[in-house]
């Protein structure tokens, strides 16, 4: 597996992969494209070969910094990818200067909690009802970065 700065051209497995994991909260492809022209914004593939098995994204505002998605194909989940992802992206954003790095993940999520937590992310609020139209609640994670910023 290796990781790449998402291009348009992963634009469609991405998408596909987003349909699968997400449903009718998926985003659109158009919503991935207006992300990928955002200087702000750092979006990755994980890729087997030519496959994308995995994506994510952060947006950088100052010293905050917000993880936009994670997604792992199912087939994949449990092998270390989502962890690549969140760490090289994690990285990002401590070049860029973020001093935290916060995320919503679905309440009904045990596998991400259990991930997010385990790379030193808190919870530090729930957001009732967030995620939608399936009515779950949210729960808002804060990394603090201070001790990894170099600069």
């Amino acid at each position: 597996m290796e990781l790449h700065r998402m291009r348009w051209w992963h634009l469609a497995d991405v998408h596909a992969l987003e349909r699968d994991l997400f449903g009718r909260s998926a985003w659109s492809v158009e919503s991935f494209w207006g992300e990928l022209a955002r200087p702000d914004r750092r979006f990755l593939v994980a890729l087997e070969g030519e496959r994308v098995v995995g994506y994510g994204g952060v947006v950088v505002a100052g010293a905050d910094a917000d993880v936009q998605t994670v997604g792992v194909a199912r087939d994949q989940q449990g092998r270390g990818t989502g962890r690549a992802l969140l760490r090289a992206l994690r990285a990002a954003v401590v070049e860029a200067g973020a001093t935290h790095l916060l995320l919503e993940v679905r309440a009904d999520n045990e596998p991400a909690q259990n991930l997010y937590r385990s790379e030193g992310f808190v919870q530090i609020a729930r957001r009732a009802r967030y995620y939608q139209p399936d009515d779950v609640d949210a729960l808002i994670l804060r990394a603090d970065l201070r001790a990894e910023v170099t600069g």
